[in-house]
């Protein structure tokens, strides 16, 4: 088994572990005993010391493993987005590699995309003061008000 299976095992266990109640329940008892074993070790430095390394050694392991968590799952994100843009005909597939655009182009495409959402909104709003927005609230309201037999 190579290094790289064995690291996104050991990983993905790690941090599945790392999210449950329990180990939130473990760090907290941890954090309780610590505080109360205070006063027998007189809150000297080593008492301190040991609180301090502590969270810095699962700290600084904690950020390479959030940082590949982030990494795989943004990956399988990225796939299956791609995925649904290759799928839909009408889909603008320049979209299927926008991670690798530059920011000029980027920003572009941003603005386009925000005056089509403002177009929809628009027509969306005219529809509604044409036809009424034909929500079934407003049927119910308006058999509310009607006199009951």
């Amino acid at each position: 088994m190579s290094i790289r299976r064995v690291f996104n095992l050991v990983a993905r266990k790690a941090a599945y572990a790392a999210g449950t109640p329990w180990t939130f329940l473990a760090a907290v008892s941890i954090v309780v005993l610590w505080a109360l074993s205070g006063p027998v070790f007189k809150f000297n430095d080593t008492w301190q010391l040991v609180i301090n390394t502590g969270t810095t050694i699962i700290t600084f392991l904690m950020v390479f493993l959030i940082q590949h968590s982030q990494n795989a799952d943004a990956a399988a994100v990225q796939i299956k987005l791609d995925e649904l843009i290759r799928a839909n005909a009408e889909a603008n597939n320049e979209l299927l590699d926008l991670e690798e655009l530059d920011e000029e182009r980027l920003e572009e495409i941003r603005r386009e995309y925000e005056r089509m959402a403002r177009e929809a909104g628009d027509a969306l709003e005219r529809a509604r003061r044409c036809h009424g927005d034909g929500r079934k609230d407003d049927q119910r309201h308006d058999r509310a008000d009607e006199p009951r037999s």
